[in-house]
């Protein structure tokens, strides 16, 4: 226990050091204004509680050699992660310059929230870290994702009671049902309660206590309470230990987890200006505002730090004494220096088939069809034979919906709940990992791949806007490793989305978004790739290339439903190679300048895009037409601002810088501006795409509610190519009336023209 409470008040004394501290970090001399810092910023009020538990499972790991890693929930528990790692010495070994004396001290200090220095919460920098603090309500998700297939791993999870407000902690409560305890490790769940969030009491706090046992228990979980006391502390994680050991065995049905109640700010100042501070709100940041130019203040910190009797902890030279140092677990055993918290570490590459053998044959362009995501389904399913322990399949219900049943031909999905006769393919173990929550199934995954293992989630892509923030801050947290070098690329996350926009009129208006496709492309450069392969071949060619990838986030748009076969396998290998290219069998444009470019990226926009060349082949022959296909939608853009971009003069010679240009795109017209305003040829593009216009219908009659129909593709290049407007106007009013009798025949019979839901190279619809 003295060896415990030393540790303890070590991590204490550095946190509020980190807070306030410029200079004079042994209390060597009285503390004076200019040893403070002149802005005061981060968070004390979780600290202390972070702190405690972190010094108690230390003893475990020493006592049984239990391999763990340490998520911290509360948003702003940076000066706890870095005092801890500070302590056990991987921060040092990390960052030599921060070195485990007065000097590396001081320096500690000095950076914590300072200009040029390290964010106040956990993030990349902090070694042992995987859980960005920057949101709140990931941390359990992120915790069992750690634990899956990782059978002798235990993830000790700290929440916030804040934290447990949110939406996807409360979800994330479910994932033990998903847990195998012969596969996978275990997750240990510290409900922190100290009461307050920013300025509010929590709700978990002020629900009767008896209320709040009855709701873990219900959630499947055997909760133990805590106060603040040390032997209290080590004793319940003693039991907790053995009940963890009798649940792997096989001899208990639920796993532990632990209420911790102590008071906000704990052994903080208890009072300021006569209000009270420890226990309230008033400790969730800054206890002491305003100490440089206020004595009483000052003098009052100086206090506080030697409460902690810094004298007791560090040596004269500012190292930790040997009684810390004894309580510190060796090596990787260290929690900040596990190797399960630097997951490209233990990464190992995916044993991936040939992904040319799931091609499909194509004779000829555009005249047969195929379900690209049923095809990808094929290769995925072999993944996951391959990578038994280091591939999972995540998505919210929407495996079998998405077309990608042939995985269940060689797992099930993880379930450890009961199963009924007549469910399927529900199994413990199993790789692929559905509940009907998108945060969840992103949690999962980035737990999961920050740990070392691979995975990919499919999800329809109007949904998934509901992790827009959790794609923004993982993308912020693969963003900032790649710039730390001890951090080791990790497999990238892959989303696959499908159901798209173009082919949800049976689920109408509520289902229509491809809006994620914006949030994406806002993200650093180095970080987003989007691609949207317009067939089954190209799609296997992209998803073979994201699994392989590291440390990016892939977002890949592709039919569920029937579409053109256009290029063979080898054709799309090149294809996607270059990322976009002309369609030559499509154009009427060989050795001459084009008089138009019709280009398009999506599987449905493609469709119109051909649908229209082959009308304007019919109807004027004599035009230069070229047809461009857009896979990688970053090549739109120059290469000084995305890796894949295009240099100027190879835009030009594609789309030329004096020619109309109408693109038809997947998603918001907005965004192919966005990506191509610096272009030559940028006030020849005209660009039709979802206009948020939609509702329950056909698919022809989907693309007419947003003007991205072959007839209407026509009656855009007749207004834009000089010379045609007056000479064809009896051709655009053919289009207009056969949208009109398109439109007319669904009203009628409830589905679309045969010519058109029919419509195969170069069989053009025609009255």
């Amino acid at each position: 226990m003295d060896q415990i409470d030393a540790f303890w008040r070590a991590a204490n004394y550095l946190s509020v050091g980190q807070i306030y501290l410029l200079d004079n970090p042994l209390l060597t001399e009285p503390l004076r204004p200019e040893h403070v810092k002149p802005r005061l910023l981060g968070h004390w009020g979780t600290t202390p509680g972070l702190n405690f538990c972190f010094a108690h499972l230390n003893r475990l790991i020493k006592e049984h050699d239990q391999d763990m890693i340490y998520v911290v929930g509360p948003g702003h528990g940076g000066p706890a992660a870095v005092a801890l790692s500070w302590l056990e010495g991987s921060y040092s070994e990390k960052y030599p310059n921060v070195s485990r004396d007065a000097e590396g001290m001081r320096r500690l200090f000095r950076q914590f929230s300072f200009p040029g220095g390290i964010p106040s919460h956990v993030a990349p920098e902090t070694p042992g870290s995987i859980n960005e603090g920057g949101e709140l309500g990931y941390s359990l998700a992120h915790a069992f994702g750690a634990a899956f297939d990782n059978p002798d791993l235990m993830v000790a999870c700290v929440i916030g009671d804040g934290e447990a407000e949110t939406g996807p902690l409360a979800a994330s409560w479910h994932s033990n049902k998903l847990l195998n305890r012969r596969r996978d490790g275990v997750v240990l769940p510290i409900l922190h309660l100290n009461g307050y969030k920013i300025a509010n009491p929590t709700i978990l706090a002020r629900i009767p206590l008896e209320e709040l046992i009855k709701l873990m228990e219900g959630y499947g979980y055997r909760p133990h309470l805590v106060g603040p006391d040390h032997l209290e502390m080590a004793t319940t994680l003693d039991q907790a230990h053995s009940e963890i050991a009798a649940y792997k065995a096989g001899k208990a049905d639920r796993l532990p987890m632990i209420i911790l109640r102590t008071p906000k700010g704990w052994t903080g100042p208890r009072e300021v200006d006569g209000l009270p501070v420890e226990g309230t709100w008033r400790s969730h940041q800054v206890p002491l505002t305003d100490v440089r130019n206020r004595p009483d203040r000052l003098a009052q910190l100086e206090e506080w730090m030697r409460s902690y009797r810094p004298e007791e902890l560090f040596d004269a030279d500012g190292r930790p004494v040997p009684e810390i140092l004894r309580s510190v677990p060796v090596g990787p055993l260290r929690m900040s220096a596990n190797p399960h918290a630097n997951g490209g570490e233990l990464l190992q590459p995916l044993r991936l088939p040939d992904f040319r053998s799931y091609a499909v044959e194509v004779k000829a362009p555009a005249v047969q069809s195929t379900e690209p995501t049923r095809a990808l389904g094929g290769l995925l399913r072999d993944v996951i034979a391959a990578n038994r322990s280091i591939f999972r399949l995540m998505g919210p219900d929407e495996t079998a919906s998405n077309r990608l049943s042939d995985v269940f031909s060689v797992t099930d999905r993880a379930w450890d709940a009961a199963i009924e006769p007549t469910d399927e393919h529900l199994a413990p173990g199993g790789q692929v990992m559905e509940v009907l929550s998108e945060h969840l199934c992103q949690g999962w995954l980035e737990g999961y791949l920050l740990t070392g293992r691979h995975g990919l989630f499919n999800c329809y892509e109007a949904f998934i806007h509901i992790v827009d923030s959790m794609f923004n801050q993982h993308a912020k947290w693969l963003e900032s490793s790649r710039k730390i070098p001890w951090r080791l690329p990790v497999a990238s996350l892959n989303y696959l989305l499908s159901s798209h926009v173009w082919r949800q009129d049976h689920n109408g208006f509520s289902h229509q978004d491809p809006g994620f496709l914006d949030v994406v492309v806002n993200k650093k450069a180095e970080v987003v790739r989007v691609y949207l392969p317009p067939d089954a071949n190209t799609l296997l060619s992209v998803g073979d290339h994201c699994l392989r990838s590291r440390d990016y986030v892939n977002v890949i748009v592709a039919g569920k439903q029937p579409v053109l076969d256009l290029f063979t396998m080898d054709e799309a290998i090149a294809h996607c190679t270059r990322g976009l290219g002309i369609l030559p069998w499509a154009s009427t444009d060989a050795g001459t300048d084009p008089d138009v470019v019709l280009a398009c990226a999506g599987d449905v926009p493609t469709l119109e895009t051909l649908a229209a060349a082959a009308l304007l082949r019919e109807y004027l022959p004599q035009l230069r037409v070229r047809v461009v296909n857009v896979v990688d939608l970053m090549r739109l853009q120059p290469h000084s601002e995305h890796p894949h971009g295009m240099s100027d003069a190879e835009f030009d010679t594609l789309f030329t810088a004096d020619r109309p240009v109408v693109f038809n795109f997947h998603g918001y017209p907005s965004l192919i501006h966005q990506l191509t305003y610096r272009r030559n040829g940028h006030p020849n593009l005209h660009v039709r795409g979802y206009k948020e216009e939609g509702t329950t219908t056909t698919p022809f009659d989907m693309v007419m509610l947003n003007d991205i129909d072959r007839f209407h593709l026509v009656m855009d290049v007749i207004d834009r190519v000089p010379g045609l407007g007056s000479t064809q106007a009896h051709l655009r009013q053919h289009m207009m009336d056969s949208r009109l009798r398109a439109r007319a025949y669904t009203r009628e019979h409830g589905e679309d023209l045969p010519e058109i839901s029919g419509w195969t190279w170069p069989n053009a619809f025609s009255s």
